[in-house]
């Protein structure tokens, strides 16, 4: 075996003796694009919605939940995708959370989660380290649609705008601060817990915004 990679490392080390320099640069560029265009071609495919759905366990609870929330059906006809709340737009950070997903793979392997009951026992955990991963990007998915320059206050109701104006501008809280419970249903967080102290509406679903505010 040892013979056998002594053997290959020479052949790669050695200055070519039937193609030119030119030929070698030009076919290892061909060969580049090629397979740039094959890895992103393959990291798109993980971020389409047949994708994220593929698999039972996502379907029958994430999705069919999300299906009953504003992101799925609105009065805009915008529907976000999986990919548009859970991975960020830019290459780097997109490459970064592809190599975290990689331990969801793991997990779907290994069967962590089957069945209905798993996911509710789970979703706490499952909940909270999604939260912290938004807290700490500065909910960076979020502005994948959402942006802060471009929100119109006058558009929004009172309790948003002031919020929006005051604590997201100031960077004393993220998105995800207040809108933990837009696509999927929160989980139960216990009796001791309690709201967020700056003020704001903490751990709310959207219908519970929509009721309050209007």
């Amino acid at each position: 075996m040892k013979d056998f990679f002594k053997r290959y490392w020479r052949i790669l080390t050695t200055p070519s003796l039937h193609f030119s320099l030119g030929f070698l640069t030009l076919g290892g560029f061909i060969a580049g694009v090629f397979f740039w265009g094959g890895f992103n071609t393959a990291v798109e495919a993980t971020n389409t919605q047949q994708f994220c759905v593929a698999c039972h366990e996502m379907e029958r609870n994430p999705y069919r939940e999300m299906q009953g929330t504003i992101h799925y059906t609105n009065r805009s006809g915008v529907r976000a995708q999986c990919a548009d709340c859970h991975v960020p737009h830019d290459w780097t950070h997109k490459m970064a959370r592809k190599m975290e997903a990689s331990k969801e793979v793991w997990g779907w392997i290994f069967g962590t989660i089957r069945t209905e009951e798993q996911f509710e026992a789970k979703r706490r955990e499952l909940a909270e380290r999604e939260w912290s991963r938004l807290r700490a990007n500065d909910s960076l998915e979020c502005r994948n649609c959402h942006e802060f320059e471009h929100m119109d206050f006058t558009e929004q109701s009172p309790r948003a705008a002031r919020a929006h104006s005051t604590t997201l501008a100031e960077g004393e809280a993220t998105c995800i601060d207040c809108h933990k419970g837009i696509a999927h249903e929160l989980p139960d967080m216990g009796p001791d817990f309690e709201p967020h102290s700056a003020g704001l509406p903490g751990f709310e679903s959207w219908v519970a915004h929509l009721e309050r505010d209007g």
